[in-house]
């Protein structure tokens, strides 16, 4: 299981960022963070059996980072990338799908081809969530959604469709950057 939360000062966008993520990938539960430490959310991970932790931390008032950590021996090791999100779409501002509808299966695909930065960060995605690779259409069937790395003029976008249909549910991001090396100097 993984663990969702935000920074220790959330704004709503970051919550319902949380919650979006929270009920799009499955095997997750979120917590509201307060003024818990790394440590203590290290313990309350160990309480609710979660192996990993996401967070969500702020900038300017929105989601502005998505920090992966691994629950090591009692204590959070952080996990590459640390990714640093330019925007966010969220699930409401999406008329395709009723609302707190979770998702019970989710596939990346893999069909389009990407740079490595865009591979490398949809491998990430994949490894930390537990979220099976799909390479065709007809291997979709299994599944309630599916994640696409997509690269654009603005960079790195991550989007969900709803399946069969294919249809955006969102929530969507867009990324600023991906820092892969987290050894500090």
């Amino acid at each position: 299981m993984i663990l969702i939360t935000t920074s220790r000062r959330p704004t709503r966008p970051i919550r319902t960022f949380c919650k979006d993520l929270s009920h799009t990938f499955p095997k997750t539960i979120r917590i509201n963070r307060g003024k818990s430490s790394l440590s203590d959310l290290a313990e309350k991970a160990m309480e609710l059996g979660a192996e990993k932790l996401l967070i969500i931390d702020r900038w300017k008032g929105g989601p502005g980072k998505m920090e992966l950590f691994e629950l090591e021996g009692g204590k959070l090791k952080p996990l590459p990338p640390l990714i640093y999100i330019r925007g966010v779409k969220l699930r409401r501002e999406f008329t395709t799908m009723s609302r707190g509808r979770r998702i019970k299966s989710i596939a990346i695909d893999v069909s389009e081809t990407i740079s490595e930065e865009a591979r490398k960060l949809r491998e990430a995605f994949s490894n930390f969530f537990g979220i099976p690779y799909v390479s065709s259409r007809e291997n979709l069937k299994d599944f309630d959604a599916l994640m696409l790395v997509k690269e654009t003029s603005q960079g790195l976008i991550v989007t969900f469709n709803l399946m069969p249909e294919m249809v955006e549910i969102g929530p969507r991001f867009r990324i600023s950057h991906l820092i892969w090396d987290l050894t500090k100097p």
